[in-house]
């Protein structure tokens, strides 16, 4: 097994169908079922079920898809700590982050780093956060921020930035009353994404905490863009990050007060745990933990929301 037959492999896990995974691959199919027969052979098992549906990996290519998963990040693990181990200051990084975070928050940060580490080649993906996830799992991206979802994995260190507070927003002509609790929150028409997005989780894990069901979704939107807009056509009220919200005000949209404390969003910094960490990475863990802190809130009276640029 070499370094090029296990990516092509893992292209075609991805894709499930081999000429997107040629494509990918930059090879001709043919080229590409070549190396998947060479490995088949050297294994002596079949790793991919073809069908009129696409390819499926057999049994043994799930064992396969995990190990080359974690041969392949030893390899660039290896390569970056020969780097580190000469004393450059060079590399490449790939980040992946959210649509709205990568706006709002990597824009300028990123900026800075660029001027600071000129020869630090960067790249930054946007996916969601479940398409991070396993971005970080094959190694395509170097490391992820993105809000934090729960939960732990040893593979993986996580590294808390901020505490994002959320901002209630609604239409400007809604005449919405500012709510006194809980309660009369809980009575309001709501819109949010979809159960399972993390965004989503912060709307329910809000409400809970306070005590109380979450309240009636009348509609659900797929990004927190969308959302906005929707609260600002008079849909109903919505649970964003006030990172999501952008700098410029606008007269269509308010910012509620939240009765009681203000919930928070959790912006994390997540890599995959190495024997030794490149130094380009090392140097965007440093520089993130002191740039990205929260954004200071003006004031605790009615806001216009600030326009979202995602």
């Amino acid at each position: 097994m070499n370094p090029r037959q296990l990516k092509t492999f893992l292209a075609i896990a991805r894709h499930g169908n081999l000429t997107r995974a040629a494509s990918e691959a930059n090879i001709a199919q043919s080229s590409l079922s070549d190396q998947v027969q060479a490995l088949e052979a050297e294994l002596g098992t079949q790793l991919l079920l073809r069908s009129r549906q696409g390819v499926v990996l057999t049994p043994s290519g799930e064992v396969l898809k995990a190990y080359a998963e974690e041969i392949l990040a030893l390899n660039d693990e290896a390569k970056e700590a020969i780097r580190a181990a000469s004393g450059a200051e060079t590399g490449a990084l790939t980040i992946g982050t959210l649509e709205t975070i990568a706006a709002e928050r990597l824009a300028p940060f990123l900026a800075r780093f660029r001027r600071l580490h000129p020869d630090i080649v960067l790249a930054l993906k946007i996916a969601g956060s479940d398409e991070l996830q396993r971005r970080l799992e094959n190694g395509s991206i170097d490391v992820a921020v993105t809000l934090d979802r729960g939960g732990t994995d040893e593979r993986f260190v996580s590294r808390l930035l901020s505490r994002e507070p959320l901002a209630l927003i609604t239409a400007a002509n809604a005449s919405v009353a500012s709510p006194e609790n809980i309660k009369d929150l809980a009575r309001l028409p709501f819109i949010a994404t979809e159960t399972g997005c993390v965004y989503r989780r912060l709307f329910d894990t809000a409400f809970a905490e306070a005590g109380v069901g979450a309240p009636q979704v009348v509609t659900q939107a797929d990004s927190i863009a969308t959302i906005i807009r929707l609260v600002a056509s008079g849909v109903g009220c919505g649970l964003v990050p006030s990172l999501t919200l952008g700098s410029d005000k606008r007269a269509d949209i308010i910012e509620l007060p939240w009765p009681g404390v203000v919930p928070t969003a959790s912006l994390i910094m997540v890599w995959r745990r190495r024997r030794i960490q490149p130094p380009a990475l090392s140097l965007i863990v440093s520089a993130a933990s002191n740039d990205l802190r929260p954004l200071r809130s003006t004031d605790g009276r009615l806001q216009h929301a600030r326009q979202c640029l995602s």
